[in-house]
């Protein structure tokens, strides 16, 4: 008996399966455990060319993340200001979004696509704002400067934030309205079908489940569509309890079936997770637990530093403890 692990990636492009698989580990584990993870690599149905090994995510949001946000930013300054007033940055993000779903064959679900999420993407992008402007340094008595939440000035924070907002934003519209939710969950029903057979040769073994970002609302949805007996599932940085979101899941909010236990983790400034509590709307509400961690990401949504909280590792590493 072998514990498993499978891993569901977030939105945006990614570098190669293995090298992702290997870094979540690394994080999680402090090593890679090799065939014990699985990662539900499916980054390709809307981002055919991966990223660069050496090139991180830019939504992770790393120095050079930072640095290819700004210079991204920097690219659209004739049109599109760096510190473009929020309302017209949100007008202009959803229309880019229908625009890269195309108008043909859109049905009535596609055209109220935008208005659905609409909500979701307004209180991203103000909040966005907001914390760019609290974490710039400001004098207090005598001058001296405030501390800072990170060490970035308010364009780069910009930058990085909406660049997050746009990539959250057209992905999970493409899943839910731009027809790419079948494809993306069918590359997670097959790793958990591969992770399932294996579990099957080793004579059982506990199962973690875990989702972040967008992965975290495509790894439910699989889940609940099936019967897969689950040890923990684990999701970070997730959209699942803002109400827009909720709204266009394909089943009524509830733990999934075979699911025993629920961990939900999120910062308290990530724009994706805007509500950070699954347990009054997900029943029953005894298997879930609603974690705030600190995450220190520069955009606060990276998933290194979700799995290498504490408060995230020890529930995992306590399910694998039980195969020693």
């Amino acid at each position: 008996m072998r514990p498993r692990i499978v891993y569901v990636h977030g939105s945006g492009p990614k570098q190669r399966a293995e090298l992702l698989r290997s870094q979540w580990d690394r994080a999680l584990f402090g090593r890679d455990v090799g065939d014990t993870s699985q990662l539900a690599y499916w980054a390709p149905v809307l981002h055919p060319e991966p990223l660069p090994d050496t090139f991180p995510d830019p939504l992770e949001g790393r120095p050079r993340a930072v640095a290819a946000a700004e210079a991204e930013d920097e690219a659209e300054t004739p049109a599109h200001p760096l510190l473009e007033d929020p309302a017209q940055f949100v007008a202009r993000t959803a229309a880019e979004a229908k625009a890269v779903r195309g108008a043909a064959g859109e049905s009535v679900r596609d055209r109220a696509g935008g208005a659905v999420l609409g909500g979701w993407l307004r209180d991203m992008t103000y909040l966005a704002e907001a914390l760019a402007l609290a974490e710039e340094p400001h004098p207090g008595r005598g001058e001296e400067p405030l501390p800072r939440a990170l060490p970035l000035p308010r364009p780069a924070r910009t930058a990085m934030f909406r660049l997050l907002v746009r990539h959250i934003f057209e992905d999970v519209h493409a899943y839910f309205f731009g027809g790419a939710g079948p494809a993306v969950r069918q590359v997670v029903s097959d790793a958990l079908d591969a992770t399932e057979a294996a579990r099957e040769r080793d004579g059982g073994g506990p199962l973690v489940v875990v989702g972040h970002s967008l992965g975290s609302v495509v790894a439910y949805e699989v889940l609940a569509a099936r019967n897969t007996r689950v040890d923990l599932f684990v999701t970070l940085g997730s959209p699942l309890a803002v109400t827009e979101v909720r709204d266009c899941l394909a089943a009524p909010p509830a733990v999934p079936d075979g699911t025993a236990l629920w961990l939900n983790a999120s910062d308290a400034r990530d724009l994706v997770a805007l509500d950070h509590t699954l347990r009054p709307e997900y029943a029953p509400p005894g298997r879930i637990t609603d974690l705030l961690v600190s995450n220190g990401s520069a955009n606060h949504h990276g998933i290194a530093e979700y799995l290498a909280d504490p408060l995230v590792q020890e529930p995992v590493r306590r399910v694998f403890s039980r195969i020693a």
